[in-house]
């Protein structure tokens, strides 16, 4: 009799543990919070959209200077405002990424259909201060390029390779006073 009790005690338990571990295996997608100002689909979206294009707007030096002397261009500096004053190119807007909004890109760049020239900490080595190198997944570029899609620019190129700032040809300045 206590054999056939823990044969059924056994039979009964075992199936329990398995729907109980399967349970734990299945987890559930969570719960969109929204926020209607967040779009996160539409930000792969633009990545997505942007990728192919996005290379071919990669200048070398050359093409990035002699672009720079086209009339109505606008270069832009998206880096934070202490790090631009230490050293940026001459002619260079500064609007940091953080500033981005609808109305503060219009004040800098008022024509959607404008060339629009950008460059970041991780095209320049050779001055830490002035360029601190972001994770390359992180550089400042990529994200500048395609938060530009998102507020409807669309001619973006951007200065492709690492360049020395004691080598490049591109002139750089500082609004610094030298100690």
């Amino acid at each position: 009799m206590k054999q056939v009790v823990l044969i059924l005690l056994v039979l009964v338990t075992i199936p329990m543990f398995s729907e109980s571990s399967k349970k734990k295996k299945t987890k559930s997608k969570p719960v969109p919070i929204e926020n209607k100002l967040i779009d996160y689909t539409e930000f792969k979206r633009i990545v997505n959209r942007s990728e192919g294009e996005r290379e071919t707007h990669r200048l070398t030096e050359d093409q990035f200077l002699k672009l720079m002397s086209e009339e109505g261009v606008v270069l832009l500096d998206a880096r934070s405002e202490n790090r631009f004053h230490l050293l940026h190119i001459k002619g260079a807007k500064n609007l940091p990424f953080t500033e981005f909004t609808k109305e503060s890109l219009a004040e800098v760049i008022p024509e959607k259909k404008s060339k629009i020239l950008i460059y970041c900490n991780n095209n320049f080595e050779g001055n830490q201060e002035a360029f601190a190198a972001k994770s390359p997944a992180a550089s400042l570029n990529l994200s500048t390029y395609n938060s530009l899609k998102a507020y409807g620019y669309e001619s973006i190129f951007e200065l492709g390779p690492l360049l020395d700032v004691k080598k490049t040809v591109l002139p750089l300045v500082s609004d610094s006073p030298v100690p």
